[in-house]
């Protein structure tokens, strides 16, 4: 008798086309739904997001993670997750940073990197192994301790600093 019981919450074969449309559409959102008249340039609700003092950038974190959970259950590799778990890192901990994080989340555009590895895995999808659950696991547990990390530092900065001006 086959196991029936699946490793993880896949999605059905018939479901992964609008599944990467919509992933596609909060990528395009996120990253470069706005573009500036008369360039090429253009930029998304992440950086807009991430000028929101300590919550911003855990929120642009979230977004992030869904498209990745998403792409987990599409059966995407532990190589390709690791690889787009690592865009979502450089654009949580960069863009944290004051000032020159906003600027930089204007420029990396982690959502659009990742769908772009998400769409080369599903071309050739035979070619790897799908993530197990453990590994999936891991990856948003690391996820959520990074939030919590873009959330508490500019906390504890910030109370530094006030105690460091006040003498207190």
């Amino acid at each position: 008798m086959p196991d029936s019981s699946p490793r993880f919450s896949m999605i059905e074969p018939d479901t992964k086309a609008p599944t990467l449309k919509r992933l596609r559409q909060l990528s395009r959102l996120l990253d470069n739904v706005i573009t500036i008249p008369g360039t090429k340039i253009g930029f998304g609700l992440d950086p807009i997001i991430g000028l929101i003092p300590i919550g911003g950038d855990f929120l642009g974190v979230m977004f992030s993670s869904y498209i990745i959970l998403e792409a987990a259950r599409l059966g995407v590799s532990r190589a390709t997750l690791s690889k787009m778990v690592l865009n979502v890192i450089i654009d949580g901990l960069v863009g944290a940073v004051p000032v020159l994080g906003d600027l930089f989340d204007f420029a990396w555009t982690a959502n659009s990197y990742n769908i772009k590895l998400l769409e080369e895995y599903l071309k050739f999808p035979s070619q790897q192994r799908s993530a197990d659950r453990w590994f999936i696991f891991a990856v948003f547990a690391g996820l959520l301790l990074i939030s919590i990390i873009l959330v508490a530092l500019p906390v504890i900065l910030i109370r530094i600093l006030w105690n460091a001006l006040t003498g207190g």
